[in-house]
């Protein structure tokens, strides 16, 4: 049972980020200027994406026992935060948008190498969470591939 405690642990902390990036980019949406719908676009998918994250995950948790988290990390209110502070001095809301969401995009990476290091995972949770790291991957692509093309603007 410790081996499933500890395994849910690790599958909560990746509900959490996910939790996160989906309030993130709600938030970011929310700021975007509506003559960007390209971003109010992406926005919405990577959103999306989380938002299926989080259903596989908690299914997870819920098979080995374990209630799914709710709610979001602390850094990532205080990473909403920063953003709220930032966009009120900045003019150029569609790179400062896209920056925030590379900063965000970054530490679900993170979040998800910390999660494939832990030794209790299954094959098949390995599998699952392979998988949806990869997906956050072409995310960050995007998001760090449209931020470089605004900087040459």
């Amino acid at each position: 049972m410790a081996q499933n405690s500890e395994i849910v642990e690790v599958l909560n902390d990746l509900i959490l980020i996910n939790n996160d990036r989906i309030e993130g980019y709600k938030k970011a949406s929310e700021e975007t200027n509506s003559s960007d719908s390209d971003l109010k676009s992406l926005f919405s998918n990577l959103s999306e994406h989380s938002a299926e994250h989080v259903r596989e995950l908690s299914s997870e948790v819920t098979s080995l026992g374990g209630e799914p988290a709710t709610g979001t990390m602390v850094s990532g209110k205080i990473y909403r935060a920063w953003m709220d502070v930032k966009s009120v001095f900045t003019s150029e809301n569609r790179l400062t948008a896209l920056e925030n969401s590379e900063f965000g995009e970054d530490a679900a990476q993170k979040a998800y190498e910390t999660a494939l290091k832990s030794d209790a995972l299954t094959p098949d949770l390995r599998s699952l969470i392979t998988k949806q790291k990869a997906t956050l991957k072409s995310g960050h692509d995007t998001v760090k591939r449209l931020r470089d093309m605004e900087k040459v603007h």
